[in-house]
């Protein structure tokens, strides 16, 4: 299953300017999902990191694996997810090189455990065959009902 930007965004609470996936590439409801952000000049982020040398920030690159995670949880949500609030309880992560406007980051996310109101992800974040980023998150949901 793929989903488009539109698609997205009936699965994430997050609007404009903080949605950090473009497409979802691959997605196997409640064990994984491949997404893609294309990294542009544009960002709203780069305007504070850095004016000088734009890097996107770590929190960003976290913050499209939680997207990435929350979509692979909505997926495989038998209830109406439109609504419900995530709350990323724990990070652990790694960075290993800078993501610059350009780029196309392909993120993979694995449902390493599921939980009656959340869940336990792996997630990596990739430009080309470089890992330059990985983590395991651990996030709860607050449902809508």
């Amino acid at each position: 299953m793929t989903l488009d930007f539109e698609g997205i965004k009936n699965l994430l609470p997050q609007r404009f300017p903080i949605i950090m996936i473009d497409r979802i590439l691959e997605l196997d409801p409640g064990k994984s999902a491949v997404a893609v952000k294309n990294i542009s000049g544009n960002d709203i982020f780069f305007l504070g990191h850095f004016p000088d040398k734009a890097i996107m920030p770590g929190v960003g690159i976290i913050e499209a694996m939680a997207q990435t995670a929350i979509v692979l949880f909505a997926s495989a949500d038998r209830h109406d997810s439109r609504g419900n609030l995530y709350f990323l309880g724990s990070v652990k992560a790694r960075f290993f090189h800078p993501v610059v406007p350009g780029d196309q980051i392909l993120i993979t996310a694995v449902n390493v455990k599921s939980l009656p109101a959340g869940a336990y992800v792996a997630a990596e974040a990739k430009v080309g065959d470089q890992k330059v980023s990985e983590a395991e998150l651990v996030f709860s949901v607050k449902r809508n009902d």
